[in-house]
């Protein structure tokens, strides 16, 4: 992500293309396949079993962190920390995050390849001012709690600000699980249903790609509300309005209370038995470009997080954060595909409070039984149609995202 704020009202101005249809066969297949494997429950498509709304507990909503732009170094301030507790004071993360900010690092994206992602990069000779750590500060703030006590190694004190800058440099290249977004702009019955599923039924933030076109821009979505009007047997108005945390100009020890709501307006096309089948953009409504949610973070430079930083250890990383938040929190902060040290076990209290947040509590994530390997997105084959999107990490976190609609208020 990127703080330019006019950047960022550029990028989420309302679209003159106006997008939509039947959603795509492989997306509605591979949503289906996706939300099954994670939430051991079938996807919802008919309109009238939907949530109109739904959220997440107060306790689960994301934080507003920084999205450490390349071109004020990134991470580079939290890795120099790390390399003095764990590197004996060598500059060896540092020096990778710096050489990966640097232009001259730029052959590690793939727009050459003319597939869609989160991991866009550009060639040429500046950094784009949107890129950075959007997508990483996106997937931390929905699988972390806010950091909230400082946490001392090896003599070095790790404040709740540089934890979380730790935190967005592992998920900056890490997998993620891709919840729709083939076409220019998510068609707006996927959107639909994932909103309702997700985050409705499910109570789980997403991941909300917000910007069209090359520039990428990544913010932790956690809330709606629909109204629905009736237009036919076969068709229904949606004006729905989302609610997101955006970004800060810079990295504070407790995020200040920055979120924005975005209007989308489509309409919802059904079928004979009232199943979401695809839908239309109105003119006067934002349009996103995907829906995405982390999965659990890899150890830099393994499979799952080939290009992430490799003196970073994973573990290290997470053993601080833990430290950092308490255990009545960790306890219930409800993740799919979970590490084994923050498995949550769902009890009926647990349900009953996730589902105050989501209007329902039907389905409930596999975070009581550790998935197989072969269940990573990375490993399984993805419909053809949205390739670099279904792969995992293409498809959660490219940028080094951006900025919010507008400029943020002073903390």
């Amino acid at each position: 992500m990127r703080v330019i704020p006019l950047l960022g009202l550029l990028a989420l101005t309302l679209a003159s293309t106006v997008y939509g249809g039947t959603i795509p066969k492989d997306e509605l297949e591979q949503q289906r396949e996706a939300f099954k494997r994670w939430w051991e429950d079938d996807l919802v498509f008919k309109l009238t079993d939907l949530p109109a709304e739904g959220g997440v507990p107060d306790y689960r909503v994301p934080y507003a962190g920084h999205d450490y732009p390349d071109k004020i170094g990134g991470t580079m301030r939290a890795m120099s920390k790390y390399d003095q507790a764990f590197h004996g004071g060598r500059s060896v993360a540092e020096s990778w995050e710096r050489e990966d900010v640097s232009f001259h690092r730029n052959a590690r994206g793939n727009v050459s390849t003319g597939r869609r992602g989160l991991f866009r990069r550009a060639r040429g000779p500046s950094v784009p001012g949107w890129y950075g750590h959007c997508n990483g500060w996106t997937a931390a703030t929905i699988r972390h709690a806010e950091p909230q006590q400082s946490v001392v190694r090896n003599g070095v004190t790790f404040t709740p600000a540089d934890i979380k800058g730790l935190l967005a440099e592992i998920y900056m290249y890490s997998d993620s699980e891709f919840l729709g977004g083939i076409e220019p702009a998510i068609n707006p019955g996927t959107l639909h249903v994932v909103l309702a599923n997700w985050v409705g039924r499910g109570s789980h933030p997403v991941g909300m790609e917000s910007a069209m076109g090359e520039v990428v821009i990544n913010f932790p979505l956690y809330k709606y509300k629909s109204k629905l009007t009736k237009i036919s047997d076969r068709q229904y108005e949606a004006q729905t309005t989302v609610t997101y945390s955006v970004n800060t100009p810079q990295e504070y020890d407790k995020g200040p209370d920055f979120r924005r709501d975005m209007f989308l307006h489509y309409s919802l096309d059904l079928d004979a038995e009232g199943n979401i089948t695809g839908g239309q953009y109105y003119r006067d409504s934002y349009q996103l470009d995907m829906l995405w949610t982390p999965l659990r973070p890899v150890q830099g430079g393994e499979e799952g997080n080939k290009r992430g930083n490799p003196h970073l250890k994973l573990s290290e990383v997470l053993a601080i954060w833990r430290e950092s938040v308490s255990e009545e929190v960790r306890k219930k902060w409800l993740n799919i595909n979970p590490t084994e040290e923050d498995r949550v076990v769902l009890d009926s209290d647990m349900v009953a409070e996730a589902g105050e947040g989501a209007n329902a509590a039907e389905a409930k994530p596999t975070v009581d039984a550790k998935p197989e390997a072969k269940d990573s997105p990375a490993e399984k084959e993805q419909p053809a149609a949205h390739e670099a999107a279904a792969s995992g990490n293409e498809a959660a976190a490219n940028s080094r995202p951006s900025t919010p609609p507008t400029a943020d208020p002073a903390p």
